[in-house]
């Protein structure tokens, strides 16, 4: 693996995080497990066109060809029936992984419209971090122009870390760009 921001969490954050937190051992520290982006269909779960232009850009943000996600139970007042598709996900390992994350945290996170950090609220009790964006055309792979539908996703970046805590130190040691209170 080769990603400069493997190397980096190789060589500096590895020692960073034990000696802020006593590690006795490097596979003590924690690390990013996957990162998953997630576009829901909502009431456009119906239009073909849509859906394709959903996958595409998945397809141009993450370089993989993004799974259908089904439904697991009817619901009749979104007129959902159950094994329908209701949206589409990658997860990204390894390599992929952390260029994603390198080009999410250099490039993506500044493109955003009035960013100003993102929420440091938004781990869960596993220590993963879900970033919500309104907005697919913050990433550098989608043409504005050629645009025909903007649509949100959503990056969860899942990491190995025992609690919000130690996640926050990781994420925050790998760039990403948390609001001072």
């Amino acid at each position: 693996m080769s990603s400069r921001l493997y190397k980096e969490y190789k060589k500096n954050i590895v020692p960073a995080l034990i000696k802020e937190y006593g590690y006795k051992n490097a596979m003590e520290v924690p690390k990013l497990e996957k990162v998953v982006v997630n576009v829901g269909y909502g009431r456009h779960v119906k239009d073909k066109a849509y859906v394709d232009n959903v996958e595409e850009t998945i397809k141009l943000i993450t370089g993989q060809k993004p799974i259908h996600n089904k439904a697991k139970k009817s619901i009749s007042n979104f007129k959902i029936r159950e094994g329908m598709n209701v949206g589409a996900s990658v997860t990204l390992r390894g390599k992929k992984m952390y260029d994603f994350v390198d080009k999410l945290v250099s490039v993506t996170l500044p493109r955003v419209r009035d960013f100003r950090g993102i929420n440091p609220k938004s781990f869960d009790e596993q220590g993963n971090y879900t970033i919500g964006f309104k907005e697919n055309i913050a990433f550098p792979e989608i043409d504005t122009d050629a645009v025909d539908n903007i649509h949100g996703l959503e990056v969860v970046v899942c990491t190995s870390a025992e609690n919000k805590k130690e996640a926050k130190t990781l994420l925050e040691k790998l760039g990403f760009p948390f609001k001072k209170k």
